[in-house]
């Protein structure tokens, strides 16, 4: 492979992840009105925990019981924050839902600095935020229980990448084969309570399994593959475009269409995050995963 080849690979395979995520959300969307957000998660969720385990064979590796705490821990945050993103789909476009995700990790970021350039960062997110508020007096405002649950999420994702990094640790690569099997059972009740018998409808089967393959088995093994190889800091400079693709997927495939404010606070909320990835001091590498 030429050094050019093993730079922009890795890159151009993170960026058809994150494209295959957004546009699987946006197939997802699709399912709301047949299975509703609870159906959909639990139907991407329980396929991808099947896929993944046919295809990394965790039954062939002994799990370490020692670290179960935080294994489950990682698992209940994964669907935690599954499910509150494709609730707040029902209510708020894809690209805002994602933007207002990224506060958790980036949140949990800049938790762990002191340093004033960090609180600028901070400033221009919470600047991205208030952009987003709800204005009664408009007919086109965001919901506002859509934005909390997308916060919701976010403060989940947070959440995962801290019980990740240890369930990471003792049970390596076998941990989201481990942690999707948990957010199964998490979510599988809750969307069998809301959809019942339709979430076992055939005629669902075939979209629901591109839903799981695009927003899960497909893009982790991607960003695996370019997590392996790119420095931390620029995977996470490059995974801050991903409000800005799922608007885009949005607008292509929901035609969601965004205010100019509203794209100037997803444009805050990416600058804020690709600051923080480029200038605070990395404390380990966190996992990856997303919804």
């Amino acid at each position: 492979m030429s050094r050019s080849t093993a730079v922009f690979l890795p890159i151009a395979l993170l960026v058809i992840a994150m494209t295959s995520i957004q546009s699987g959300a946006s197939v997802a969307k699709g399912l709301f009105p047949l299975v509703g957000p609870e159906g959909t998660t639990a139907l991407r969720l329980s396929l991808a925990a099947l896929i993944l385990g046919v295809i990394m064979r965790p039954w062939r590796t002994r799990p370490n019981f020692t670290a179960w705490r935080s294994l489950v821990g990682y698992g209940l945050s994964l669907g935690g924050m599954n499910l509150l993103f494709y609730m707040s789909l029902k209510t708020i476009p894809l690209g805002i839902a994602v933007a207002l995700e990224f506060t958790g990790p980036l949140a949990l970021a800049l938790l762990s600095s002191r340093r004033l350039l960090d609180f600028a960062w901070v400033a221009l997110a919470v600047c991205g935020l208030w952009l987003l508020l709800p204005d009664t007096r408009s007919t086109d405002h965001l919901d506002p229980l859509g934005m909390a649950l997308a916060l919701g999420a976010g403060l989940c994702w947070a959440l995962y990448i801290l019980f990740g990094q240890k369930a990471g640790a003792a049970h390596g690569s076998q941990t989201v084969v481990f942690g999707t099997l948990v957010a199964a059972l998490l979510v599988l009740p809750i969307g069998l309570s809301q959809a019942g018998s339709a979430l076992f409808s055939l005629d669902l089967l075939p979209i629901a399994l591109a839903v799981a393959v695009m927003s899960s088995a497909l893009p982790y093994s991607l960003e695996m593959f370019a997590l392996t190889r790119l420095p931390a800091r620029t995977f996470s400079i490059l995974m801050s475009m991903e409000p800005a693709i799922a608007a885009l997927s949005g607008l292509l495939f929901l035609s969601e269409r965004l205010a100019a404010n509203q794209w100037l606070a997803i444009g805050a909320i990416i600058l804020a995050s690709a600051g923080a990835a480029a200038t605070i001091r990395p404390q380990g590498k966190p996992p990856i995963g997303e919804p």
